[in-house]
């Protein structure tokens, strides 16, 4: 095994996962408590973990050099072609029209006091001022969130330090709602917090096919976002009460969020470091989805990389999510939550479909994940329930 290798992908699994998702989680939980959030958070771990290795097996079956767009097109068709290429955009646009939201709103936060701007006016304005780093190329934005990224870490280790030695243990153990609906809420952001997956063909080739280390890389990657995860929940929900929490559910939550917890510790510093934090987690993650959406639409398009094909791309990428955060005000939990159905698409329904092929043509001894049918229908159940969750709480 190559140690360094071994390194570097499981930090690419873990990058990948957190970002701004992480500020939804306490928004998301606040509810039902920290420790039944951290059951529910377990049990989505397991169904990540397991959908990864699936579909680890689907591409080494397949061919190392295949992306998720061509191992489903050999495997299930053009149609299971078409259901990935729709998922995939339904994921992306989501979640850029979820940051434009979050992003919405802690701009108009700084700016309050200096200038009165609407949400609307605010989502447009972090578009322009961040898409057009987007439409200069990776180059501008692998620049950018190299070092972002490393003060986004940074800024979080300082919050922890600020907020997790002075929790209130009786806040902890806080017994929340058992009302179902706030329980199917919480799942779908939950999973969009581990939807790390897209970056699997990418490793695969980066370690060669190497099947241990490959395991080995998913499965520790994905547990370090847990684990941060289950301290940011602990400082969070471990600092506020019962009523407290009921007051994120007030106005815009991400912004009553950060000012509750920047108000908890005596280090008059928190604040600061909450909100770079905050905007770092944002940003970053924009960056990300944003440029795989910018890119995407460029490949399926055809589109040119002159002035006028990075012009009408930009058009493509950042006007359907801006009207979509127009519409959810606010709305970046919501929207985060809708991400959970393509992410299903794409984590779980699209690998169980191409194992089953798949196992059924075997005729030599390949990788395959253990549990055989069972744990296959045992996915694709917990898939269901998260899309029927989502789907009952939007209605």
């Amino acid at each position: 095994m190559n140690r360094s290798k071994f390194v570097g992908a499981t930090l690419i699994v873990a990058g990948t996962s957190i970002g701004a998702g992480m500020l939804a989680l306490p928004l998301a939980t606040a509810a039902i408590g920290f420790w039944p959030a951290m059951a529910l958070m377990a049990v989505t771990w397991a169904l990540s973990a397991y959908s990864a290795l699936l579909m680890l097996e689907v591409n080494l079956k397949t061919g190392e050099n295949l992306n998720l767009h061509s191992m489903t097109g050999k495997v299930l068709g053009p149609q299971g072609q078409w259901l990935g290429m729709a998922a995939m955009l339904a994921l992306l646009y989501a979640l850029t029209a979820a940051y434009l939201s979050g992003g919405s709103s802690l701009l108009l936060l700084k700016l309050n006091g200096f200038v009165e701007l609407s949400p609307t006016v605010g989502a447009i304005l972090f578009a322009i001022l961040l898409g057009s780093l987007v439409a200069g190329g990776v180059k501008y934005i692998d620049a950018a969130t190299r070092v972002l990224f490393t003060i986004k870490m940074i800024a979080l280790g300082v919050v922890l330090c600020g907020l997790l030695p002075q929790l209130d243990l009786s806040y902890v153990a806080a017994t929340g709602s058992a009302d179902t609906n706030v329980w199917m809420a919480v799942v779908p952001v939950l999973i969009t917090s581990f939807g790390f997956h897209v970056c699997i063909p990418t490793l695969v080739r980066y370690l060669d096919g190497d099947v241990v280390t490959l395991r080995r890389a998913l499965l520790t990657g994905s547990l370090l976002p847990m684990v941060c995860y289950g301290l940011w929940l602990l400082a969070a929900l471990g600092s506020l009460s019962m009523q407290e929490r009921a007051a994120l559910s007030e106005g815009d939550a991400l912004v009553t969020l950060v000012q509750s917890l920047s108000a908890k510790s005596q280090w008059s510093g928190i604040g600061q470091a909450l909100t770079l934090f905050a905007d770092l987690a944002l940003i970053t993650s924009f960056f990300g989805v944003s440029l795989s959406l910018f890119d995407y639409l460029a490949e399926l398009f055809r589109l040119g990389k002159n002035a006028t094909g990075r012009v009408l791309n930009w058009g493509l990428t950042f006007v359907p999510p801006l009207v979509l955060a127009v519409f959810f005000p606010g709305g970046f939990v919501a929207v985060l939550g809708y991400a959970a159905v393509p992410l299903i698409v794409l984590m779980v329904v699209l690998p169980v479909m191409m194992a089953r092929q798949l196992r059924r043509q075997q005729r030599e001894p390949e990788y395959q994940v253990r549990g055989g049918n069972m744990a296959l229908n045992g996915a694709t159940f917990a898939g269901t329930l998260v899309i029927a969750a989502q789907l009952y709480t939007s209605w």
